[in-house]
């Protein structure tokens, strides 16, 4: 038999509520966005006048530059890292195969279903027993376990969609395991490295509560500094600063999607 058609009153319900969904999740950006451009020593919606004093007091602003290149330079050694770590963990999976993958596979993505807080409590004692608690490497060790889930499944997944008959007529050739490796493989994996490493750095980048449980005296993120100082003084330049953030990922998610498509990173394994 064939399904009954919805009633219009339903279609229209649904679609009136999706809407209203759609809506209400960009809301609080676009409030931060235009608090940002507000003259008033503190934050008002909408802004009356408009002004750029914020952004130009962040932009000339040592402390807030400072946390922002340490933000972004572990957001660049976290993603290179765990990309790479994920490119040779999806290698041992999906091209040799041995004992208890399944597990492997699952202890990679074991941070996408452990609480944060209870990472951060993890690390504490973990990175306390290195001697790295408070320090930049410590920070990157934290990072690269938070983002090499985000990193392994575009790239097995790219490793799956490999034509293997290519490979193997390359060898047939008589081109080596390298060679075939670096001329076939890797560049069939482009799409995947490049979401893996965007994502990666973008997660890293914007990563809150477990860096919440490890920065120290020495070393301070920018979304942390946001984090504290709007517990501290709400200054309007956080909402500057705060805009930029949301600029920045949006721009970077915008690359993925105009590299290699988004797609690469969500689709179901083969």
């Amino acid at each position: 038999m064939r399904a009954a058609h919805q009633a219009p009153g339903t279609t229209s319900l649904a679609r009136t509520v999706a809407v209203a969904v759609l809506l209400f999740l960009p809301a609080p950006i676009v409030i931060v966005v235009l608090a940002s451009f507000s003259a008033n020593g503190y934050l008002t919606v909408p802004p009356q006048p408009v002004t750029l004093r914020w952004y130009a007091e962040f932009l000339s602003s040592a402390s807030w530059l400072s946390v922002l290149g340490t933000s972004a330079l572990l957001a660049l050694l976290a993603a290179i890292g765990s990309t790479a770590a994920a490119l040779l963990a999806a290698l041992a999976v999906h091209r040799r195969g041995f004992r208890g993958q399944h597990l492997f596979e699952s202890a990679m993505l074991a941070p996408l279903v452990f609480p944060h807080a209870a990472i951060g409590v993890i690390m504490i004692a973990m990175l306390n027993d290195f001697g790295w608690l408070g320090t930049f490497a410590g920070l990157l060790l934290s990072h690269l376990i938070l983002t090499i889930p985000y990193a392994y499944r575009p790239i097995v997944n790219g490793l799956r969609a490999i034509d293997a008959d290519t490979e193997e007529a390359a060898m047939s050739l008589g081109a080596r395991p390298l060679a075939v490796f670096l001329r076939v493989t890797l560049p069939a994996l482009r799409p995947g490295l490049v979401t893996a490493l965007l994502f990666s750095g973008i997660l890293s980048f914007d990563e809150v509560t477990v860096t919440l449980f490890l920065i120290g005296p020495d070393v301070m993120t920018a979304p942390i500094k946001v984090f504290t100082e709007l517990l501290e003084s709400a200054s309007p330049v956080v909402t500057a600063v705060s805009a930029g953030l949301v600029l920045f990922t949006v721009l970077m998610v915008l690359a993925v999607e105009r590299l290699v498509g988004l797609r690469v990173f969500v689709q179901r394994d083969a």
